[in-house]
């Protein structure tokens, strides 16, 4: 049990499903297609249009790729543990897991604090809006946003891997921040370097996020009706989209803490909730609530049907 890459962890996550388990894996499996189609799709339609070659839907692109990421991490795994008689993932793989489920997580949130300052460029700054935002800017944006988290995330996982296990039973049906009720201590640098992450990748972005949106409303405030009516259309998905990425966050804190008192297939099925709900939110609010992209799709569909 010393040779930690090579350890297996029992997932106990899962409720009793002997009867259903071919159920759960229809139902996952169209779910894992819905999802990688539906955020598939809007990927193809921003990289297919010209018109949608600009900045706010490159952010949206990079948000919607992170879940395809995402979920290839996750779903392929959980398939094959609804179809096994004992689910198990080795400590390498879980960490793996826990490296993309946070490098993405933390991604997405600078992501959505780059789309803010966009969305503020362009409202209230519309004719410096092709100079600020050029091309290399949004390019070096994507790339900031991408690569710190995987790096803060990546310290973190180097931490864990040297740390002793004396729990093999993970409360979860993945590697997320459960993971940590493994480790017999927790070391003090995984906890310093977790408050680093806590501040550099989620405190910072969201407090840029929020201070940004609130000078947006302030100054919508102080426009005309029309001016307020097309800032409000065109931050509402963005904002939406950060309040229930905000809710996930909190919940995924939340639900390791709380674990003794919640009854496992209540646990199973709200664990259910942070690889389901989220991927397919993305992608719905931005189909529906940005019109460019909204008239791409209904061309789309419309085209298929003759």
């Amino acid at each position: 049990m010393d040779k930690l890459n090579v350890t297996d962890i029992n997932i106990s996550g899962f409720v009793e499903m002997n009867t259903y388990r071919y159920l759960y894996f229809c139902i996952m499996f169209k779910l894992y297609t819905l999802i990688m189609c539906s955020n598939g799709t809007i990927v193809y339609l921003i990289w297919r249009h010209k018109d949608l070659h600009e900045p706010m839907y490159i952010f949206i692109a990079a948000l919607l790729i992170n879940s395809v990421i995402y979920s290839t991490t996750i779903y392929p795994k959980l398939l094959v543990d609804f179809l096994s008689e004992k689910q198990t993932i080795s400590y390498s793989a879980c960490l793996f897991q826990f490296f993309i489920f946070y490098s993405v997580g933390c991604s997405e949130l600078s992501l959505l604090a780059v789309m803010a300052y966009d969305r503020y460029v362009s409202i209230c700054k519309p004719l410096r809006y092709t100079t600020i935002m050029r091309k290399t800017t949004v390019s070096i944006l994507l790339v900031v946003s991408w690569i710190v988290p995987a790096c803060h995330i990546a310290v973190q996982v180097i931490l864990s891997f040297q740390t002793k296990l004396c729990n093999f039973d993970l409360k979860g049906i993945f590697c997320n921040n459960a993971m940590y009720t493994l480790q017999c201590v927790k070391p003090r640098a995984l906890t310093l370097f977790g408050a680093v992450i806590l501040l550099d990748n989620l405190a910072l972005p969201m407090l840029f996020t929020v201070f940004t949106y609130t000078r947006i409303f302030i100054i919508a405030h102080q426009s005309c009706k029309e001016f307020r009516r097309k800032a409000f259309e065109t931050c509402l998905p963005h904002l939406l989209v950060l309040i229930s990425f905000s809710c996930l966050g909190a919940y995924d804190g939340i639900l390791p803490r709380v674990e003794s008192d919640v009854p496992k297939t209540a646990r199973f099925i709200m664990t259910l909730q942070i690889i389901v709900y989220h991927p397919l939110f993305n992608p719905i609010i931005y189909g529906l609530k940005m019109k460019e992209i909204s008239k791409h799709l209904k061309r789309l569909f419309s085209r298929n049907k003759m």
